[in-house]
């Protein structure tokens, strides 16, 4: 006998398609059967050794967070209630260029600091690895949710390269498409870059697209965080196709924004710009969280000049009075290239955590509110906490627009990305709440999207880009990576003031067939493993 029967499910597979009421059936991890308008057909219904009832619920496939960073909280914390609460059963990690493998020891070190903000430091992680393959395997031990890995390019240009601000040399070009191929064949999805994170920024595209040449061949697709979001940002996008189209590589845009004053009400360029070159044969999607403020570490802001070196170079730059004040120029006057080549406005910039428990007044403040209850100007603040936390404060940036957040979301090629950085006293919301806060906000309350299109976007759009031959539809011989939710309730519970909420509305969420939220509690189980390449 099965062991699962779903009875009387609001079916949303998954395809767009209309939902449909039926009896689903998992054993071995795997949807076995699907038996539609089961009770009014009249039919023997089949039967398992547990049964669910899901009268008045949705049942989809599990959603997958194309852009998460739980490199190390899915080993750090077994429960991940953040992301399995939310229905999320597959994360995407390695974004933005900078992550944990491949390194040595001199490169893991340097990593380790230049994403504390992001991840923690990483004293309590135990870093036995060095490869991709052996961060998989690590994964493979157990986690909470199902991960998948992209090769972080600017942690490869730090292992062959270094952190300086210079062209690649042949032989260091030829070591980092070696490092690429190596971690392909050891099951990475494809590659990411931080465009504006060091140093990956200083890779020129000759060097990018060589390098996108080896994801392409082994299947794989290339994740950039692009070069602006703010002024230069529809340059950079067209950057990004034109690049990955010369080599032959799919593209999917990280957190595909428009931000900034300069960007207010143009996303329909953006999305002009895309349905150009798809019409043209290029293979292109994207990824976006469902608010308008961004989060990033404070030190991202820098000018690229300044970040130069790594870490310890960036502290004694900030420590120096007359590049401290050049440092400032370029921030404040001219726009920073680590600000989106856009002047900081101080009152956007709200510290969102801290490494060091003595400087947690900054949290919840801006730095323009911290600065004037200190008396003294904003960049002294932003300076004197960069140096006091060791560049470890992370942000949030209010410079989102509302009209551009719903105009990308509707695209045919959107899927959903929560960016959540799960550090921090006050981290954003979207870490907690950005799959309910689709479903609830932008589905039932507004109809930006449809609930069939919405969960389209959530789980077979992410799945084909992953090229996961047997995930994101409810379909017979599929994993049982599943969600059920009530409509009329779900919601995100996190907040700006509240961030750490859990969501409401979402009762059961299986993972490999294994419930991980069982009546709208964490179970102990640790179903996920690391989902790898499929072979080309």
């Amino acid at each position: 006998m099965e062991e699962l029967v779903i009875r009387d499910a609001d079916v949303v597979d998954g395809s767009g398609a209309d939902s449909y009421r039926a009896d689903v059936v998992v054993d071995g991890g795997r949807i076995v059967s699907i038996v539609k308008e089961a009770a009014a057909a009249g039919c023997q219904r089949p039967k398992a050794r547990r049964e669910l009832d899901a009268e008045g619920l949705v049942l989809s496939p599990g959603f997958v967070d194309m852009h998460a960073h739980s490199d190390l909280a899915l080993l750090r914390d077994p429960d991940h209630s953040a992301k399995a609460a939310q229905g999320v059963t597959l994360e995407v990690i390695g974004q933005d260029g900078l992550s944990y493998a491949p390194v040595d020891d001199r490169t893991l070190g340097e990593v380790r600091r230049a994403i504390a903000g992001w991840n923690g430091s990483g004293d309590d992680i135990d870093f036995a690895w060095r490869t991709v393959g052996e961060y998989l395997d690590r994964l493979d031990r157990g986690i909470a949710v199902n991960a998948a890995y992209l090769i972080p390019q600017g942690t490869v240009r730090a292992l062959a390269v270094g952190w300086e601000d210079r062209e690649a040399a042949p032989q260091e070009l030829d070591r980092m498409r070696q490092v690429v191929a190596e971690g392909m064949e050891q099951g990475a999805v494809g590659m990411s870059s931080g465009l504006t994170y060091t140093p990956g920024m200083y890779a020129q595209d000759a060097e990018l697209t060589e390098l996108c040449r080896v994801v392409a061949s082994y299947g794989g697709y290339y994740c950039p965080h692009h070069r602006s979001y703010g002024a230069g940002a529809l340059e950079a996008y067209r950057e990004m196709v034109a690049l990955t189209r010369e080599a032959g590589c799919p593209l999917h845009l990280a957190h595909a924004t428009m931000n900034f004053d300069v960007n207010e009400g143009r996303a329909p360029e953006l999305l002009a710009l895309l349905d150009e070159a798809l019409a043209a044969g290029a293979d292109i999607s994207l990824d976006t969280y469902p608010y308008t403020p961004g989060c990033t570490a404070l030190a991202a802001l820098l000018p690229s000049w300044a970040s130069e070196g790594g870490p310890d170079q960036v502290i004694e730059r900030l420590a120096d009075e007359e590049t401290a004040e050049r440092i400032r120029h370029d921030l404040e006057v001219t726009g920073s290239d680590g600000c989106h080549g856009v002047p900081v406005e101080w009152d956007t910039i709200e510290i969102s955590g801290v490494g060091d428990p003595a400087l947690a007044d900054y949290v919840g403040r801006t730095v323009q509110e911290s600065a004037d209850r200190r008396g003294e100007a904003p960049w002294v603040t932003a300076r004197g906490l960069l140096l006091a936390d060791r560049l470890a404060p992370t942000i949030l940036q209010h410079v989102g627009h509302e009209e551009n957040v719903r105009a990308i979301m509707r695209h045919r090629v959107h899927t959903g990305g929560s960016d959540g950085i799960l550090q921090g006293a006050k981290p954003h919301p979207r870490a907690y709440g950005t799959f309910p806060h689709y479903l609830g906000h932008y589905v039932r309350e507004l109809g930006v999207l449809s609930l069939q299109e919405c969960v389209a976007h959530l789980t077979s759009h992410p799945a084909a880009r992953l090229r996961l031959p047997d995930r994101g539809l409810v379909r017979e011989r599929y994993v049982a990576d599943l969600v059920l939710f009530d409509p009329a309730t779900v919601a995100a519970g996190a907040g700006f003031a509240e961030p750490r909420v859990l969501p409401t509305g979402i009762p059961y969420v299986l993972v490999d067939g294994r419930f991980v939220i069982e009546d709208g509690r964490r179970t102990d189980a640790l179903a996920g493993r690391a989902v790898r390449r499929t072979p080309a």
